[in-house]
């Protein structure tokens, strides 16, 4: 269970932050970089929840806690006790490609690439689709110097699919997604 009694602790005052290890890492290092993208990932899905329908605030009330399991794993390294830390568990993995083969079940075939908009529930699951990507970029910059859990790194990826399948489910089941139209305004 965590404790805080404080929200500060000074320790980070010289540009460093700790990790669930005892060690310290520079605030500017690819570890914090990307556990960073993975916080603003779930800030974004927050905002989602808020506009969501019922069905998909719950995968999303599922997802953000996933999304605090991805940080715990990424603040240990790997090398670092594997077994006794929290880890992204493949079963992780494959829920979110249940979840997204359920949605895309659900969904008209699509035509056309779509422009992310729509309902406001459907704009903010793309905007969170795009920072969720953004996230995938910073961990598998990391796991490029960094060895990471392979589940992590699918979990990442995963996800962004799974948004996707969420915001055409939001706009009434791909029926009222914005359809790009290539070279319409030339």
């Amino acid at each position: 269970m965590v404790r805080l009694n404080k929200l500060y602790t000074r320790t980070g005052d010289d540009g460093s932050t700790g990790l669930g290890d005892g060690s310290r890492r520079n605030k500017a290092d690819l570890r914090i970089a990307a556990m960073g993208e993975i916080d603003e990932a779930n800030a974004t899905l927050g905002m989602a929840r808020r506009e969501a329908s019922a069905a998909t605030d719950t995968v999303l009330r599922r997802v953000q806690n996933d999304l605090f399991d991805l940080g715990a794993d990424l603040a240990v390294p790997a090398s670092e006790g594997a077994g006794e830390r929290l880890r992204i568990d493949p079963a992780q993995v494959a829920w979110l490609e249940a979840e997204t083969d359920l949605a895309t079940d659900r969904l008209e075939p699509l035509t056309s690439f779509i422009l992310p908009g729509g309902s406001a529930a459907a704009a903010t699951l793309h905007l969170a689709r795009t920072v969720v990507r953004r996230a995938e970029r910073a961990t598998a910059a990391l796991n490029a110097k960094e060895p990471l859990n392979p589940a992590a790194l699918a979990y990442i990826n995963r996800l962004s699919d799974l948004l996707f399948a969420l915001a055409r489910l939001e706009n009434d089941g791909g029926r009222s997604d914005v359809l790009w139209v290539p070279g319409a305004n030339r």
